[in-house]
């Protein structure tokens, strides 16, 4: 990885699996983060949670909400070549690319805070809820601040607008999107 400089902006042209599950996760761990505050420390469980299928999903692909949306006729921007609507959704795990690097480093820091949370101090909800923030902004403009970092360090990004994508991905990424 070679540094580089500018910013990274995911497509934001229409709803696909990953973009929507930005925003059903930043949701659930903004949720999570309150009821935990709010509530009951242990509601943390809910960013837990989360943080688990993040991790599950940079190492396997399997994605529990991205198979829901694939069922509801989402199409795909990262899926497994072949792949098509209504499969079930497993996210491409060839090499380590930028997206999958987020899932990962999320689940990481959210996992660290939660335990931080109820070993610590629940002034930690303040990091998760930062996390669940910065999700919803990434899934609403495309613009994510760990993405950035992780591109100016010169991971290499799949969903970089403009970027020529190898055939047997443009059928896939091109299908009619819903919503």
């Amino acid at each position: 990885m070679s540094p580089r400089t500018g910013l990274y902006i995911v497509p934001t042209d229409r709803w696909y699996i990953e973009r929507t599950v930005w925003l059903v996760a930043g949701i659930t761990i903004l949720l999570g983060s309150a009821l935990a505050l709010w509530a009951h420390p242990l509601w943390v469980g809910i960013v837990v949670a989360t943080a688990a299928a993040s991790i599950t999903v940079a190492f396997t692909g399997f994605c529990v909400v991205g198979n829901l949306l694939s069922q509801l006729g989402f199409s795909a921007r990262l899926a497994r070549p072949g792949w098509q609507s209504g499969d079930w959704y497993l996210m491409q795990t060839d090499r380590w690319y930028l997206e999958r690097r987020i899932y990962l480093a999320v689940g990481i820091n959210l996992t660290l805070a939660s335990a931080l949370t109820l070993l610590h101090s629940p002034g930690w909800l303040a990091f998760t809820a930062f996390v669940g923030v910065a999700m919803v902004w990434f899934a609403g403009t495309g613009f994510c601040i760990m993405a950035n970092g992780l591109y100016w360090l010169g991971a290499e990004p799949r969903l970089a607008p403009g970027r020529r994508r190898p055939a047997a991905q443009t059928a896939v990424a091109d299908t009619p999107a819903v919503g």
